[in-house]
C-alpha cells in the first residue's frame, strides 16, 4: 500500500504542478491580452496624432498658397502702375527737353535781335505783345504734345 499512496502523492503533487502552469500560463495570456491592447491603443493614440498634424499642415500649406496668390498679383499690380509711371517719366522728360529747346531756341532769337541788344533772353513774368512767339504756328508744336502713358513698358 505503500506504492500506491506514493504514486498517489505523486499524482497530487504533479496535478498541483500542472494547476500552478495552467494558472502561470493563463496569466502570461491574460498579460499578453492587455500588452497587445495596449499596443493597439498606442498605435490608435500615434494614428490619431498623425492625422491631426496632417489636417494642420494642409491648413498650413492652404495658408500659405493663399498668401503667395495674393502677394504675386499685388506684385503684378505694383509692376504695372510702376510701368505707366516710367511711361510718364519719360514722356515728362521728354517734353521738360523739348521746353527747354525752346526756351534755348527762344532765347538764342532774341539774342540775334540787333536793335534790341538789352534783350537777350525772354521775360516769361510779362505778357507777350506784338511779336509773340508763341503764337507763330512753328512753335505750337512743341506746346501741344499730349502726355502719353500706357503699361506697355
Amino acid at each position: 500500500m505503500a506504492t500506491s499512496s506514493g504514486s498517489s502523492a505523486t499524482q497530487i503533487n504533479s496535478g498541483s504542478e500542472e494547476a500552478l502552469m495552467d494558472e502561470r500560463k493563463r496569466k502570461r495570456m491574460i498579460s499578453n491580452r492587455e500588452s497587445a491592447r495596449r499596443s493597439r491603443m498606442r498605435k490608435q493614440k500615434h494614428l490619431d496624432d498623425l492625422m491631426t498634424q496632417l489636417t494642420q499642415l494642409q491648413k498650413q500649406n492652404h495658408e500659405i498658397i493663399t498668401n503667395i496668390n495674393f502677394t504675386t498679383q499685388h506684385l503684378l499690380n505694383v509692376e504695372s502702375e510702376n510701368s505707366v509711371l516710367r511711361a510718364q517719366l519719360n514722356e515728362l522728360t521728354h517734353r521738360l527737353q523739348s521746353l527747354n529747346e525752346i526756351i534755348s531756341f527762344l532765347n538764342d532769337d532774341h539774342g540775334d535781335d540787333d536793335d534790341d541788344d538789352d534783350k537777350t533772353s525772354i521775360d516769361f513774368t510779362q505778357p507777350a505783345v506784338a511779336d509773340n512767339i508763341f503764337l507763330n504756328p512753328f512753335h505750337l508744336a512743341y506746346l501741344n504734345q499730349p502726355i502719353m502713358a500706357s503699361a506697355d513698358n
